[in-house]
C-alpha cells in the first residue's frame, strides 16, 4: 500500500500522482481525513491514560494518607475514565480498520518515469524484433488449436470434458514441449536466480501481501473449507518468503525463481477472444523476483526485462516490447513493461509477460524490511518481478510459427536438448 505520509507530507504532488491513475480523488481525501481522525483518537486517548495513571497514584495517596472517602471519589473519576478511554480505542480501532482496507484499495504511485495514456491503447512499443509480415507462409497462418489437434498434441475437447470450459490439455509432444519451455526458462535463469518450488495453495494474508486482494478476489481461486487460495502466480509466495522479516543490505539484491502452475477465474473475461489457449484457467509458468534496495531497482527492472525477452528471442519468436502508460498499469505496480510475441496463425500479438517494479508498495503489505549497512533503523525493500515465460501463448505462437509445409512442427534448436533427440513434431 502506499506510504500514508506521503498523504500528510507532500499532499498535493501524491494526489496529482496517483491522478495519473484515475484514482478517485474523493478516495484521497478520505484517507487523509480517517489518518487525521485516528491521530486525533491517538491524542486523545493517550491523554486519558496520562490522566487515569495520575489519579491511580493520587487514589494510592490518598488512601495512604486515611482519606477514604478522597480515594473512593478519585476511584470512581478513574473509573469514568477508563470507559471514555475503553470507548475511544474502539473508535479508533474501527477507523484504523476502515483506514487499512481504504489503502488497501488504493494503487501504487506510478513512477515519474512512466508514460502517460489512458488505455492499452497508449502504451508505446518500444522494440519489434523478428518481426516481417511477409516472411510468413500459408502454412504459418493456421491458429494453433487446429495445428495441435492435427497432430495430436493438444486435446481441448478432453480437457473440457474434465474440468470444463478454458482449461487444456496437452499431449505427447505437446506435453514435452509444455515442460521444455518451462525447463528452458530455469536453466537460463539459473546463473543468478535461486530456484524455488513454493506451496501453490496460500493464505489470505499471502495474497493481499501482493495485492490481488482484497480488489481481485473475483479473480482468484478461493478454497473456502480452508481460507487458501490458489496461486494466480508464484509472484504471490515468493514475495511473501520474507514477509514479517528484516534483511541485510549486503544479502540485496536477492533474486529468486520458481516454476509452478497458475491460476485465474478469469472473470473479467466476457467478449474476449478464448480460443484455444488464448485465455487459460490453469497454465504453467516460471517466474522471476527480485528484492532490492530502491537504488538497485531500477538496474534491476532492466535485467528482468532482458533475461524475459531474451529467453522469447532464443526460441526464434517475433516479439515486441512495450512499456505500459499510467492509465493501463495494474494496482501494485509503480512501473512495467510487457512483451508480446507474434501468432502467425492467430494473427494477433500475445502478451507472454509483464516486468514490473512495485517499489515499497507489496514490501509495505508484506513488512518486509532491511538494515541498511550505513545508518540506523530499517527500510522497505522494493520488489520487482516478472514472467520469465508463461507456457500457453509462448506455444501457441510457436506451433504456428514453426509449422511446415506437410503439417509438421520443427522443435527450435534451444528446445532440443529437453525433447530426448526430437527434432520435429509430427502426426501421432
Amino acid at each position: 500500500m502506499i506510504d500514508i505520509r506521503s498523504l500528510r507530507t507532500d499532499f498535493e504532488a501524491t494526489k496529482a500522482a496517483l491522478a495519473r491513475k484515475k484514482v478517485d480523488p474523493a478516495d484521497v481525501d478520505r484517507a487523509v481525513a480517517l489518518d487525521g481522525r485516528l491521530r486525533d483518537l491517538a491524542t486523545q486517548r493517550d491523554e486519558l491514560r496520562a490522566q487515569v495513571n495520575t489519579l491511580s497514584k493520587q487514589v494510592g495517596q490518598a488512601r495512604r494518607d486515611g482519606d477514604a472517602a478522597t480515594g473512593d471519589q478519585l476511584m470512581a473519576d478513574s473509573r469514568r475514565l477508563g470507559d471514555e478511554e475503553s470507548k475511544l480505542a474502539d473508535e479508533a480501532a474501527a477507523v484504523e480498520a476502515d483506514l487499512r482496507d481504504l489503502l488497501l484499495r488504493i494503487p501504487n504511485v506510478p513512477s515519474d518515469s512512466a508514460p502517460d495514456g489512458d488505455t492499452d491503447a497508449d502504451n508505446p512499443v518500444l522494440r519489434i524484433q523478428n518481426y516481417a509480415p511477409e516472411r510468413f507462409g500459408d502454412h504459418q497462418r493456421i491458429p494453433h488449436w487446429e495445428i495441435g489437434a492435427a497432430l495430436g498434441i493438444l486435446d481441448l475437447e478432453r480437457a473440457v470434458k474434465i474440468s470444463g470450459s478454458m482449461f487444456s490439455m496437452f499431449r505427447g509432444p505437446g506435453a514435452t514441449l509444455a515442460r521444455a519451455l518451462c525447463q528452458l526458462a530455469l536453466d537460463r535463469n539459473a546463473d543468478a536466480f535461486e530456484e524455488v518450488r513454493p506451496p501453490t495453495l496460500v493464505t489470505s494474508a499471502t495474497l493481499t501481501a501482493t495485492g490481488q486482494l482484497p480488489k481481485f478476489a473475483d479473480d482468484a481461486y478461493h478454497i473456502e473449507r480452508d481460507d487458501l487460495w490458489a496461486v494466480p502466480t508464484a509472484e504471490v509466495p515468493l514475495t511473501s518468503l520474507a514477509r514479517d522479516e528484516i534483511l541485510d543490505e549486503a544479502d540485496l539484491p536477492t533474486r529468486l525463481m520458481a516454476y509452478t502452475p497458475c491460476y485465474r477465474r478469469e472473470a473479467g473475461s466476457a467478449g474476449r477472444d478464448t480460443r484455444g489457449l488464448l485465455r487459460v484457467h490453469e497454465f504453467d509458468k516460471v517466474e522471476i523476483l527480485a528484492y532490492t534496495t530502491p537504488e538497485q531497482a531500477p538496474a534491476m527492472l532492466d535485467e528482468l526485462v532482458a533475461r524475459a525477452e531474451g529467453t522469447i528471442d532464443a526460441l526464434g519468436l517475433a516479439y515486441r516490447v512495450i512499456e505500459i502508460c499510467v492509465g493501463d498499469l495494474g494496482q501494485s505496480h509503480h512501473r512495467s513493461y510487457d512483451i508480446e510475441v507474434y501468432a502467425p496463425g492467430c494473427d494477433m500479438w500475445l502478451e507472454v509477460s509483464s516486468v514490473s517494479w512495485f517499489s515499497d508498495y507489496q514490501a509495505r503489505r508484506a513488512n518486509i524490511r532491511y538494515r541498511p549497512s550505513e545508518g540506523k533503523g530499517t527500510a522497505l525493500v522494493h520488489t520487482l518481478n516478472g514472467s520469465a515465460l508463461a507456457v500457453p501463448r509462448v506455444w501457441a505462437a510457436l506451433v504456428e510459427t514453426y509449422r511446415r509445409d506437410d503439417g509438421s512442427v520443427v522443435v527450435p534448436d534451444a528446445l532440443r536438448p529437453y525433447f530426448r533427440g526430437m527434432e520435429r513434431i509430427e502426426a501421432r
